[in-house]
Formats: C-alpha cells, structure tokens, sequence
C-alpha cells in the first residue's frame, strides 16, 4: 500500500486538533500526532477543546503536554461550552468558530468525524467544515457503546512504543475516565491492531481517519 507523507518536505507545518470534551484528541489521534513528531520535522500543534470543568481541564493540559514535546506546541485553548449539550449552543459556537478561524492557519486539522453517534461531536465536524473550507480535515473516530466504527479511508502507520505512549499518557492523565468499562488500555490497543490490519502498517498498528477531500497537485 502506497502513502503520502505527513507532514511532507521541509516546509513548517501547522496542525489543529478539536475535541468536543477532554480526551477526545488524545483518544482519536494521539498516536498520529506522536508518530509526526517522531519522524521529525517543523511542526507546530494546536490544541483545542470546547467543553470541560476544572478538573477535567487540568487533565487534558497534563496530556497534551505529556503527548506534545515543548518544540512543537502551540496554543491551548478551551472554550466555555456545556458538555452533552452542544447543539443549544448552536450561534455561540459558530462565533468562536469563526474567531477560531481568524487566529488560527492550519495546515491541516483534526476533528470528529461526520457519522458519530454523539451529538456533540457531529456538530463539532459541522463547525470545522464550515470554518476551515480550504484545507485538508482528517476526521477521528471515538470508540463508544453506540458502535458508530465504520470503515475509515485514511490512515496513520504507528510504531509500537508509539502506541504504549498513547496509551500510557490516557490511563495516567485521565483518572476520571477510568472507571467507564471502556476506558482500558485493551480497548485502545484493540483499535490500534485493528486499523493496523487493515492498512498493513509496519509495526502492526495504526490510527484511522475520515478523510472526505483531498487535493492532488503534480510537481512542476
């Protein structure tokens, strides 16, 4: 199986990841955002999570700079949003959006994917694709009871300590979390080997991405 390097050249590149709640980006593509890291490059991530109490703040500040080496962060930001309920939210959220935008210029942005079964991050990946029109948007996915995984066309190849990486910074910075049946570092790795198969990655793993449009241009 071929592939397109990510990021590519030598170029700076500028990534955006969006979560709806507090552990959404580590869980969708923590492992990706290690691995770019990790092939090198300049690379400048910003992190951005729209609804969280206190606590739970404090918990995704600990991730992301446990996931993001100092040399390559950019902003963190939160928003003010009440978690579960979104979609009552609806013009607030398309004016931070739109401040969002105006701040903002990713190369490429991660959020949630179109088809989720939750609510809040349905419209999350409404917002980004009315927001950021002209770039390249890689929707995770979030494994849930509702059983909303479906087939994914992208992917990220992940080497092995790059997966218990992940994995390690989820079930040591979220200590709220780890009560939910779900919440194991099993249900993370069993995704990984899944989507692995699937993209006959190198070390047997992988994190898997919607994406919906992609421009090709031929050198010249």
């Amino acid at each position: 199986m071929h592939g397109l390097t990510l990021p590519a050249g030598g170029e700076a590149r500028r990534v955006l990841c969006i979560g709806a709640h507090c552990d959404d980006i580590e869980i969708g593509c923590g492992g990706a955002l290690l691995q770019m890291q990790k092939n090198g490059g300049k690379l400048t991530i910003d992190w951005v999570v729209l609804t969280g109490e206190e606590a739970r703040r404090a918990e995704a500040t600990a991730a992301m700079q446990l996931l993001v080496e100092p040399r390559f962060r950019g902003e963190l930001v939160f928003g003010s949003f009440p978690d579960s309920r979104l979609p009552s939210m609806y013009g607030e959220l398309k004016q931070f959006f739109g401040t969002l935008r105006a701040r903002c210029q990713p190369d490429f942005v991660f959020c949630h994917q179109r088809d989720d079964a939750h609510q809040d991050h349905r419209l999350v990946n409404e917002m980004v694709w009315g927001a950021f029109r002209d770039h390249l948007i890689l929707e995770y996915e979030i494994v849930k009871w509702d059983g909303d995984l479906g087939a994914p066309n992208a992917y990220v190849s992940l080497d092995r300590d790059v997966l218990e990486r992940k994995v390690q910074v989820l079930m040591q910075t979220y200590g709220s979390q780890r009560s939910k049946d779900w919440f194991t570092p099993e249900t993370f790795q069993s995704i990984a080997r899944i989507r692995g198969v699937e993209c006959r990655a190198r070390q047997g793993y992988a994190e898997a991405f919607y994406v919906r449009k992609v421009v090709l241009e031929a050198g010249g």
